[in-house]
C-alpha cells in the first residue's frame, strides 16, 4: 500500500518544475513513511524553531538550554484531554517562554529585548516580533558542509546534523513558518544519509542542497510577505488574500467550503506570523487533516499528497497544481452589477456579499495574479459605496463589467510595455535603466539598496518575460509584489520619503501601480559627494568578475543620477561608458594601480563636479566630457 502511495506522489510531482526538489521531498517523505514519524515525536524540533525564531543572536547551545525548559510545558499541551482548549495551552507556553527571557537579564539585553520585558502580555509578544530581523543576504549564500565533518557527525549521531540545520535555517529566517523548517529538515537530513554513501559527497551535497536553498529562500519571502500584509493592512486585506489563494487552487470548491477554509486558514497565518511554532505546526496538522477530509469537493489535485505523512502532507497541498477550470455560468458574475436588487445586499451583508463576489470573479479568472484580481475587488466596492448612494442605482453599477476590464487592461499593459522595454534594451541596459528610474523615485536609499532591488526586479523580468502573455501577466505581478513588500519593509525600518510611504501603506491591491506612477523626489536636495564617495578606481576592479564590475559601475550610475535627478539615462550613459573604457585601460596596463594613479593625477581629476545647470551633466573624472541636453 505505502509502495502505491510512493508511486502516486512521484506521478504527482512529475507535473512539478523543480524535480530536483521533489526528489528530494519524496525521499524525505520514504523516510519518514518507513519511520512513521509523527508530528508529536517532533514537539522537541518545533520547540527549537520557535526559540532560534525569537533569539536569533543566541548560540545553539543556549537555544537548546531554553527548549530544555519548555519541553515539559510543550508535552503537557500534546496531552490535553479533549474538553481542554489546546489553545489556552499554546497561549501558555509562549507567555512562559518570553517570561523566561525577561527573567534572564543578560539574555534580555544581548537582544535587546528589555524595553519588551517593560510591557504587559498582551503587548510584549508583538514587541518581541518587531525585532526579529529577516538576513537576506544569507539567503544567498547558502554554505555547502564539509562533507568528511558532516559524514562523521551523522554516522556518530544523527540527530545533532538535523537539529543544527533546524537551529541555522529557524534563525537566519524567523518568519519562515515551521512545518516548512520541519520538512526542509527531513529533506536535509535525508540529502546527507543519501550523499555520505557517495564517492563524490560534495558533488552530491550541492546538487542535492541547493534545490532547498532555493525553496526555502522562495517559500520564506512569501511567509514574510503574508505576515507583513497582517500587520501594516486590515483583516478583512489579509482575509481577502487568503480567499482568492484558496479559490484558485480550488476553483469547483462551493463558496461555503472556501469561506470556511478562508476563516480557518486566516487564523492559522495570525498564529504562525505571531511565532508560536508549536501551534502553527499543529494548526496546520489539522487544517491539512480536514482538507484530505474534504478532497472530494475541493480538488482532484491532492489526493497524492494526501496519502503522505506530517509535515510533507501540508508542503504537498500547498505546492500542488491549481485545480482545472471548470466550466462556468457568466450568469452568478452578473448579478453583481445588473440585479436591482444589489445595494440591498450589499447594505444588508456587506461583508458576505463582497467576499462571494471576490470568489466567482477569481474562480472565473484564475490566470489574473492576486492583486490584480483584488484591484477589481476594490473598484467594485469603491462603484458601491457612489453608486448606492443615488436615486437610480442600477443604472451606476450596471457599468461595473466594464469598468473590471479597464483595470484588468491598464495592470497588463503595465506588464507588457515593461517587458517590450526589456527586449529592446537588453538585460544589461533594462537593469540600468531601472537602477535610473528608482533612484528618481528613491534617491534616498543607498547605491547598494537600489542596484541589489533594481537587480531582484531584472531578473523578475528575465524569468516572466519570456512565458506566453497571459504566464508573463501573473508571473511579474506575483514576482513584483514580494520586491515591492521587501521595499516596504526597508522604508517602514527607516522611511524613505513620502511618495514611497504612500505606495506602501495606502492600498495593498494598488502598490505595484502606485510605484509605477511614481514621479522624481522633488524633495530631495543630493549632498556633494568626492569622486572617492562616487567610485574608487583602483587595482581591485581589474580583479573583479563580471558581475562585480558591473555592480561597481551601476552603483556609479545610482550616484550620479542622485547629483542630477532630471538628467536623462543617455545622458548618465556616457559617462558610463568612458568609465568602462578608462577601467579596461588601466586594467591591461603593466602596473594596473599606477595607471590609475598617473590617470588621476595627469588631469588633476581627483574631485568630481556635477555643474550647477540642471540642464547640463559635466563630471570632470572624465577628461572633456560634457553631456548636453539631448
Amino acid at each position: 500500500m505505502k509502495t502505491v502511495r510512493l508511486i502516486s506522489f512521484l506521478i504527482f510531482f512529475s507535473y512539478i518544475k523543480c524535480q530536483t526538489l521533489q526528489r528530494i521531498l519524496l525521499d524525505g517523505a520514504m523516510q519518514n513513511i518507513k519511520s512513521q514519524n509523527n508530528l508529536e515525536e517532533n514537539l522537541r524540533d518545533i520547540t527549537s524553531i520557535m526559540v532560534a525564531q525569537f533569539l536569533q543572536k543566541s548560540t545553539y547551545e543556549e537555544v537548546q538550554t531554553v527548549v530544555k525548559e519548555l519541553v515539559d510545558l510543550t508535552e503537557k499541551c500534546k496531552s490535553l484531554q479533549p474538553h481542554e482548549s489546546s489553545s489556552a495551552c499554546f497561549h501558555q507556553l509562549m507567555t512562559t517562554f518570553l517570561e523566561n527571557i525577561c527573567k534572564n537579564q543578560g539574555m534580555a539585553d544581548k537582544h535587546m529585548f528589555s524595553d519588551c520585558c517593560n510591557v504587559n502580555n498582551t503587548e510584549r509578544q508583538k514587541c518581541f516580533l518587531l525585532y526579529k530581523k529577516d538576513d537576506a543576504g544569507y539567503s544567498d549564500m547558502f554554505q555547502i558542509p564539509n562533507p568528511e565533518q558532516i559524514c562523521e557527525m551523522d554516522k556518530e549521531n544523527r540527530m545533532p546534523v538535523k537539529e543544527r540545520y533546524i537551529y541555522e535555517i529557524s534563525r537566519k529566517h524567523p518568519f519562515l513558518y515551521g512545518p516548512t523548517i520541519l520538512t526542509t529538515s527531513a529533506c536535509y537530513e535525508t540529502a546527507i544519509q543519501s550523499c555520505c554513501r557517495e564517492e563524490n559527497k560534495t558533488q552530491c551535497l550541492q546538487m542535492k542542497l541547493e534545490p532547498i536553498r532555493k525553496y526555502i529562500r522562495k517559500i520564506s519571502l512569501r511567509h514574510h510577505h503574508l505576515c507583513e500584509i497582517r500587520t501594516k493592512f486590515n483583516h478583512k486585506v489579509a482575509k481577502a488574500v487568503e480567499l482568492v489563494l484558496l479559490t484558485k487552487k480550488q476553483l469547483k470548491a462551493n463558496f461555503s467550503e472556501i469561506a470556511k477554509l478562508t476563516v480557518d486558514t486566516n487564523n492559522l497565518h495570525q498564529t504562525c506570523c505571531g511565532g508560536n511554532a508549536v501551534a502553527c505546526v499543529l494548526g496546520r496538522s489539522q487544517l491539512m487533516n480536514y482538507t484530505c477530509s474534504k478532497q472530494a469537493l475541493l480538488s482532484s489535485k491532492i489526493t497524492p499528497c494526501c496519502e503522505l505523512p506530517m509535515p510533507f502532507r501540508g508542503e504537498c497541498i500547498i505546492n500542488s497544481e491549481n485545480d482545472g477550470k471548470p466550466d462556468l455560468s457568466p450568469l452568478p458574475l452578473s448579478r453583481f452589477t445588473e440585479d436591482p436588487f444589489v445595494c440591498k445586499q450589499f447594505t444588508d451583508k456587506q461583508d458576505d456579499f463582497l467576499e462571494e463576489f471576490l470568489y466567482e470573479y477569481s474562480r472565473r479568472h484564475p490566470e489574473l495574479a492576486v492583486p490584480v484580481i483584488l484591484r477589481v475587488d476594490t473598484v467594485y466596492q469603491n462603484l458601491l459605496g457612489k453608486c448606492c448612494k443615488l436615486e437610480n442605482p442600477l443604472e451606476c453599477h450596471s457599468h461595473g463589467k466594464q469598468m473590471f476590464q479597464r483595470v484588468v487592461h491598464e495592470s497588463h499593459e503595465h506588464v507588457k510595455n515593461h517587458c517590450d522595454l526589456r527586449e529592446k534594451l537588453g538585460d544589461s541596459n533594462f537593469h540600468d535603466s531601472l537602477i535610473v528610474l528608482y533612484t528618481k523615485k528613491a534617491p534616498q536609499l543607498s547605491a547598494q539598496e537600489l542596484v541589489m532591488f533594481t537587480k531582484n526586479m531584472a531578473a523578475a523580468a528575465t524569468k516572466c518575460c519570456p512565458l506566453s502573455d497571459e504566464q508573463q501577466f501573473i508571473c511579474m505581478e506575483d514576482s513584483v509584489k514580494l520586491i515591492l513588500g521587501a521595499l516596504c519593509r526597508r522604508h517602514e525600518a527607516k522611511p524613505i520619503n513620502a511618495g514611497v510611504g504612500h505606495c506602501c501603506d495606502d492600498s495593498y491591491a494598488f502598490r505595484k501601480p502606485c510605484f509605477d506612477d511614481l514621479q522624481i523626489d522633488e524633495t530631495y536636495i543630493s549632498p556633494p559627494l568626492s569622486c572617492g564617495q562616487v567610485i574608487s578606481l583602483k587595482e581591485d576592479l581589474c580583479k573583479a568578475q563580471e558581475e562585480e564590475f558591473q555592480t561597481e559601475k551601476q552603483k556609479l550610475l545610482s550616484n550620479l543620477v542622485k547629483q542630477k535627478l532630471h538628467a536623462t539615462q543617455m545622458q548618465f550613459q556616457s559617462i558610463l561608458v568612458d568609465f568602462t573604457q578608462l577601467v579596461e585601460m588601466c586594467c591591461q596596463a603593466e602596473k594596473n594601480e599606477k595607471c590609475f594613479q598617473e590617470e588621476i593625477s595627469q588631469h588633476n581629476r581627483y574631485t568630481c563636479r556635477l555643474s550647477t545647470s540642471s540642464t547640463t551633466l559635466q563630471m570632470d573624472f572624465f577628461p572633456l566630457q560634457f553631456l548636453k541636453p539631448i
